[in-house]
């Protein structure tokens, strides 16, 4: 969730009159497909999946909302976007879309059965990036990668609230030219936020109150640091422009982590983040080295789960 984005109103056109993308022709009879193809001129960047084995793509172009069925590969446009980015996205159990909103400073969510617009929230008024975000603690915590705050939606007996909370960030996780917090997700014990910064390559834990302490990761990096995903105590890191995804082991706490593998594929174009669905982690090329246009194309590719 990276890189700055500037619509044209030909890449948004040729977004929202995409219909649905073919089926991946590397998947074997009975496999589920290896790659899924996205709309030429999509721009993909967050991805989150279920219920079911269903995909759900957000276009950094204009904010649409491309759902894919990982069974065979083939997905068509599912919500039309406001013409502001989607990039963060995760799911909740009442199968609501929470969609990060970039450079709109905004996050909308989305009702999965029908891409309608449930809710939708301004989380800064001036020069923002609103980048990634997760559920935990009884509500959605979001990053903006150019401002030093998380907001907090509280999401209390599965309400969604008026308004979000801006929550100062302190501590260890300084701001510096360029992009900053980035992909978050719950520490092992749950009693905390794991937030990576792309510019330095440090991760660190985040309390509820916004204080930051930098995770030691013995002397590792996690430059380009973009989404995160945890699986008990190990946290998968994806490497945006060094198309690498990450594997370190953490302690309970999240206060320190050691890489216990990096892993990279031939198909990788500069993924932005991941989802897991069974055995598998599912990445969108973002292709952020490369110019977009209308005609662009785009895919998410399906790696066996480290």
């Amino acid at each position: 969730m990276k890189v700055l984005v500037a619509v044209t109103a030909a890449l948004a056109l040729a977004v929202t009159t995409g219909g649905s993308a073919g089926a991946a022709t590397d998947g074997q009879a009975g496999r589920f497909p290896r790659s899924i193809p996205l709309p030429d001129g999509f721009r993909p960047e967050g991805i989150a999946i279920g219920p079911g084995p269903y995909a759900y793509i957000g276009s950094m172009a204009d904010g649409s909302i491309y759902r894919a069925d990982l069974r065979t590969g083939r997905g068509e446009i599912f919500s039309r976007g406001p013409g502001t980015p989607a990039l963060g996205m995760t799911l909740d159990s009442g199968g609501r879309l929470f969609v990060a909103g970039g450079t709109g400073g905004d996050l909308r969510v989305l009702d999965v059965r029908t891409g309608g617009t449930l809710a939708t929230y301004r989380l800064a008024s001036g020069p923002a990036f609103v980048n990634d975000l997760t559920i935990t603690h009884g509500a959605a915590w979001i990053t903006d990668s150019t401002n030093p705050v998380l907001y907090e939606l509280p999401l209390r007996g599965g309400r969604l609230p008026a308004a979000a909370r801006r929550i100062r960030l302190t501590g260890d996780l300084v701001y510096h030219k360029g992009f900053n917090a980035n992909g978050i997700t719950p520490t092992p014990d749950g009693r905390g936020l794991l937030v990576v910064q792309s510019n330095t390559g440090g991760l660190f834990r985040v309390s509820r109150s916004g204080r930051t302490r930098r995770v030691n990761l013995h002397g590792e990096s996690l430059k380009e640091g973009d989404g995160l995903l945890l699986r008990g105590r190990t946290l998968y890191a994806v490497q945006n422009r060094l198309n690498t995804v990450t594997v370190l082991r953490l302690n309970e706490t999240g206060t320190d982590g050691r890489v216990v593998r990096r892993v990279t594929d031939r198909r990788f174009d500069v993924p932005a983040t991941m989802a897991a669905f069974r055995d598998r982690l599912y990445l969108p090329n973002a292709r952020f080295d490369t110019t977009p246009t209308p005609t662009t194309p785009y895919t998410a590719v399906a790696i066996p789960r480290p």
